[in-house]
């Protein structure tokens, strides 16, 4: 079975174009669960049964899995066994008719726009690292994009005369997303009088550098986000992601429509939008609970 576990990653990465990271979860799921059927006994496609596949999905929740990790799980099988079917590896697909477990409708966290404040605040000195970090922190909430996005920016992918960046979202597909005032100033200012610097003459490409003139790791901004959340007094747990989920619940609630988001985020399909009209309504319903007279 890992021979054709390992010509699915090799199709999801050449021919469906998906991005690394996501043929590296796809990758995870699809080797726990052959090991599994080998230690089922199973070593042919055309022997998996759906049963086998159900007994997989309960190993995963015995083993204290949540309803999405589950979820997800199953979603990468699925596209295993279409990819088994596709090739003539199988006859049949034993997901077809298995249901996904209910996440329970879980919202996305995001930041008021006050600890947005705050968040930036922490960044508001004239050292090097202070206005790199401001930089990336402002240019983040001013577009939403992923965290792999904004570490591989390019000084060839912003535009800052326009007002724009271009960036590769999942599936390597390309997209225009627009700049505020306030981040173009914020990446000037960290051009000008630190990236030039900290290039040292080498032609690093990546528009964010580390101290050492090398571009910006995913890892090295989730801990420069986390210790500015500390810094700002946030108490809960927030990721790169969080500024992601407030950029695009602070436009609806200030009267952006959803298609616009959508392309803004860059999904695929506006439900994965539609997600954020539910934490508006929830936060409005919130609001109308603590602050009316008879909430």
């Amino acid at each position: 079975m890992n021979r054709f576990r390992d010509l699915f990653l090799q199709y999801l990465l050449v021919e469906r174009g998906l991005s690394g990271n996501t043929v590296e979860a796809y990758g995870r799921d699809t080797l726990r669960y052959v090991a599994f059927l080998h230690a089922a006994g199973c070593a042919e496609p055309a022997h998996i049964t759906r049963l086998q596949v159900a007994e997989f999905i309960a190993l995963l929740k015995s083993q204290g899995l949540s309803p999405r990790s589950r979820a997800r799980a199953l979603s990468a099988l699925r596209m295993f066994h279409r990819f088994l079917l596709i090739e003539g590896y199988a006859v049949t697909n034993p997901t077809a008719l298995l249901e996904a477990p209910k996440s329970g409708g879980k919202l996305p966290t995001f930041l008021s726009s006050r600890e947005v404040a705050a968040l930036l605040a922490t960044t508001a000195g004239d050292e090097g690292i202070e206005i790199r970090d401001r930089a990336m922190l402002e240019l983040l909430y001013a577009t939403g994009l992923r965290v792999s996005e904004l570490v591989g920016l390019t000084t060839r992918t912003v535009n800052l005369d326009a007002g724009y960046l271009m960036t590769f979202g999942k599936g390597g597909k390309e997209r225009l997303v627009p700049l505020g005032e306030t981040a173009i100033a914020a990446v000037k200012r960290y051009q000008a009088h630190v990236r030039l610097r900290q290039e040292r003459g080498t032609g690093q490409a990546e528009l964010f550098l580390t101290r050492l003139g090398e571009g910006m790791s995913r890892q090295s901004f989730w801990n420069i986000i986390k210790k500015r959340a500390r810094q700002a007094g946030i108490t809960r747990s927030i990721s790169p992601h969080t500024l992601r989920h407030s950029f695009a619940t602070h436009l609806l609630e200030n009267g952006a429509d959803l298609r616009s988001v959508q392309l803004m985020l860059g999904h695929a399909d506006l439900s994965s939008t539609q997600i954020y009209t539910h934490v508006t309504r929830e936060r409005l319903k919130k609001i109308h609970e603590e602050c009316h007279p008879r909430g």
